[in-house]
C-alpha cells in the first residue's frame, strides 16, 4: 500500500450537506436556523458555559484546593516486584512498561523499598527511595537515576 492509496473505510465519512441551496432541498431559505434571533445570525450564538446572563455553574461552584503546575506524578514500583526479572539483568522504564508491572511511565518511574530483593540488578529510574537504594545495594545490584 502506498501513501496515496490511503482511504478512508466505506460509510466512516458523510458527505458535507450544503444548505441554503433552494426549497426543493428541505434546507433553503433560513438554512435549519430559524426565523430571527441570536443563533440565526451569521457567527452568532454564544460561548461554551454560557447559561442566558445567569451565573455561570463554574462561578457559582466554590473553588478548592491548590494545582500545583511544576507537580509530577511518577509511576510506582516496589522493589519485592522486581525478583520478577533475571539475575544480572538491566531493568529500565520500558522493560517496567513491557512486563506489566508499571501501566505507563506518566514523568518518570519511582523505585520504593517496600518487600526484599533477592536477585542482583541494575536498576534504571527516574527517581528511588532511601530504603530501595539499600535494598539493591544490599542485594549487590546497582540503583542508576536516568
Amino acid at each position: 500500500m502506498k501513501l496515496h492509496e490511503l482511504q478512508a473505510s466505506q460509510g466512516s465519512r458523510d458527505k458535507h450537506f450544503r444548505v441554503g441551496r433552494g426549497v426543493g432541498s428541505g434546507n433553503g431559505k433560513t438554512s435549519g436556523r430559524g426565523q430571527k434571533g441570536q443563533n440565526s445570525r451569521t457567527s452568532g450564538g454564544t460561548r461554551l458555559g454560557f447559561e442566558g446572563g445567569q451565573m455561570p455553574i463554574y462561578r457559582r461552584l466554590p473553588k478548592r484546593g491548590f494545582n500545583n503546575v511544576n507537580h509530577h506524578e511518577y509511576a510506582v514500583v516496589n522493589i519485592a516486584l522486581l525478583n520478577k526479572f533475571e539475575d544480572g539483568s538491566v531493568v529500565t522504564p520500558a522493560l517496567l512498561v513491557e512486563n506489566g508491572l508499571v501501566r505507563k511511565e506518566y514523568n518518570g518511574i519511582k523505585v520504593l523499598g517496600n518487600g526484599e530483593l533477592s536477585k542482583k540488578l541494575t536498576v534504571q529510574a527516574h527517581k528511588f527511595s532511601k530504603s530501595a537504594l539499600d535494598a539493591i545495594a544490599k542485594a549487590g545490584g546497582k540503583a542508576e537515576v536516568i
